[in-house]
């Protein structure tokens, strides 16, 4: 049995935590919000976040940071990128307490606003390195509602220690939950942050009423931007044909149940930006990841089209018909 922490109790989070728990592990999962650890705890349920789902009765909820994380091995961070630092903070803080060293695992999709920094990077600034062994990331296609009702899933877990990984691979693979392990920490957090900016603009082209040709189109076509990216950033170039590149792309890209995804698909249908975001109540990660990507753009000398166009409809209110009708229109060239 394996002793987890997992921090953030929101769709994805608590599907991890109760895979967890599932599987027979010590796991606490901590949160904030008091009336949400009196709900898991007392109803074994998360209405808000994953309504209709009941959680295994042994996952225990906490808003106290120290008791979430006492003796436990690993801690497992599953907050907005928006909420990194403050919790990694909290973290470190109870760490230094407990004289503490755990393995420090994320499984957040995002760049920070301003920095534009990978959360494993935000997180190593404010955890030092006495507390952590190892730091790894777990990407993928999957998508909490579909976990949490046991459909089958498979997810990369990446890191440069083999051995944090492959426990946090073994605490987490079930009959119809299984974690493969990669060493690209780099490149499995970089594409699950990109991945999110296509699932916008496959959204939007649902959302104006296209069909599936237009959307394998956009999502082969961005593989390609993903690829340049990836290559001028550093990561390995197997990663973008595996679960933490292509696999996460698909599920995001096609599936309604990706909030960037339903975000675009607000769009496309006419909302704006504000509309679309107070009515999902959730964080959109792609939009802020979508500002970072396109300046990374500029900086690496990378041709982002699809990006760009993304870039122009958020950031500079271009119609969307015309950002579509702009890329078709582009000169024609080969695919190399």
């Amino acid at each position: 049995m394996t002793k987890i922490a997992v921090l953030g109790a929101g769709s994805w989070g608590t599907a991890l935590a109760n895979t967890a728990a599932e599987n027979g592990h010590d796991v606490r999962l901590w949160t904030h919000n008091l009336n949400q650890v009196e709900e898991i705890n007392q109803q074994h349920t998360n209405s808000k976040y994953l309504p209709h789902a009941t959680l295994v009765d042994t996952l225990v909820a906490t808003n106290d940071m120290f008791l979430a994380i006492e003796n436990v091995e690993i801690v497992l961070s599953v907050v907005p990128t928006k909420a990194v630092r403050e919790v990694a903070k909290k973290l470190a803080t109870a760490l230094e307490e407990q004289a503490h060293t755990v393995i420090l695992a994320h499984a957040t999709k995002g760049l920070e606003q301003g920095s534009y920094k990978r959360i494993s990077e935000m997180i190593a600034e404010e955890v030092p390195e006495a507390y952590r062994s190892a730091l790894v990331v777990i990407s993928g296609p999957s998508h909490a509602e579909d976990v949490i009702k046991h459909d089958l899933t498979a997810v990369s877990i990446g890191s440069s220690d083999e051995s944090a990984a492959k426990l946090l691979q073994k605490a987490l693979s079930n009959e119809t939950f299984r974690a493969y392990t990669n060493h690209d920490l780099l490149g499995s957090e970089l594409f699950a942050a990109l991945k999110n900016i296509v699932a916008i603009a496959s959204g939007a082209l649902i959302g104006l009423g296209y069909g599936v040709n237009a959307q394998a189109a956009l999502l082969t076509r961005s593989l390609v931007e993903m690829r340049d990216l990836g290559a001028a950033m550093g990561a390995k170039p197997e990663t973008l044909y595996e679960l933490a590149g292509i696999g996460d792309l698909i599920v995001t890209g096609m599936s309604p149940n990706s909030r960037n995804y339903r975000a675009g698909l607000g769009l496309g249908k006419g909302k704006s930006l504000q509309q679309v975001t107070e009515e999902m109540g959730m964080v959109i990660e792609g939009v802020n990841t979508t500002k970072a990507v396109y300046d990374f753009s500029k900086m690496y000398h990378v041709d982002m089209p699809i990006t760009s166009a993304v870039y122009q409809v958020l950031y500079e209110n271009k119609p969307l018909r015309t950002a579509v009708a702009d890329l078709m229109a582009r000169p024609l060239k080969s695919e190399d």
